[in-house]
């Protein structure tokens, strides 16, 4: 995707964004692998990780976002960095671990996607990924039911990114041959500061759709948004708003 991404913004709620990729890069063996690849690699900061966990691997990060990038091999450099589409980028050769955290949603066809990505395993590879499952949740759904509503132009509500996920039995499937193990877990982020909520997802998932506003949109939207949002998750006694948030892991362990 072409969209602008500034890396300041997507990390300032750092410590929660990276945390599901920590714990699902603690699920991935220990061993001696010599190609690691991180497909959306963002500013890189767990792609250093994996690099400092198994320093003998040739490893790639590989985002579609320029800015990211930049910020990636100003902060790290030593890695492979790849600005490319994940959804059309291919190794060079057989893949010893294949990493992607918060990344593949923003893809269609997750069938052909992860079928791509099974390819590559060397064998014993691990294929591990995590994935945002809130679709359901008020986070996802208010700017849905917002954008859906009359007066808005077509391309936010083409910009609004809706759910790509699948259900676990057929990441299972995809998978296959490869012992998988799937579970979610649901992070209840404590956030601080004034509408953190909307700070989150213009982080993510609504970058797309103001970008596709104009300003005087963008204003009218924002606000509509942030109320509902306000009221959705209010902050607690302490001023503190907790935000429940699901997410989607899968490490598969391919023979």
């Amino acid at each position: 995707m072409s969209l602008d991404w500034d890396p300041g913004h997507y990390l300032r709620y750092a410590d929660q964004r990276t945390r599901p990729g920590v714990e699902l890069m603690a699920r991935i063996p220990d061993g001696t692998p010599h190609s690691i690849v991180d497909l959306g690699c963002g500013t890189g900061h767990l792609t250093a990780m994996l690099a400092a966990r198994f320093p003998a691997a040739t490893v790639a990060g590989v985002d579609s976002s320029s800015q990211m990038i930049d910020a990636a091999r100003q902060n790290h450099p030593g890695i492979d960095w790849h600005l490319a589409d994940i959804a059309t980028w291919e190794p060079d050769g057989a893949v010893d671990i294949v990493f992607s955290n918060a990344a593949l949603h923003w893809l269609v066809d997750h069938e052909s996607l992860v079928s791509r990505i099974r390819s590559w395993a060397a064998p014993g590879a691990t294929i591990a990924i995590q994935m945002p499952d809130n679709w359901d949740a008020p986070t996802h759904r208010i700017p849905a039911d917002i954008l859906d509503g009359s007066g808005w132009p077509e391309a936010a509500r083409a910009a609004l990114l809706r759910d790509r996920v699948s259900g676990p039995v057929a990441y299972r499937r995809w998978l296959q041959p490869a012992s998988v193990d799937l579970w979610t877990t649901t992070y209840h982020q404590v956030l601080t500061g004034g509408d953190p909520v909307w700070e989150w997802v213009t982080g993510s998932v609504l970058r797309p759709v103001l970008a596709a506003l104009d300003d005087d949109d963008a204003a009218r939207f924002g606000e509509e948004c942030r109320d509902r949002y306000r009221a959705a998750y209010p902050p607690e006694p302490d001023g503190r708003t907790v935000l429940p948030f699901r997410r989607l892991f899968m490490v598969a362990m391919v023979p």
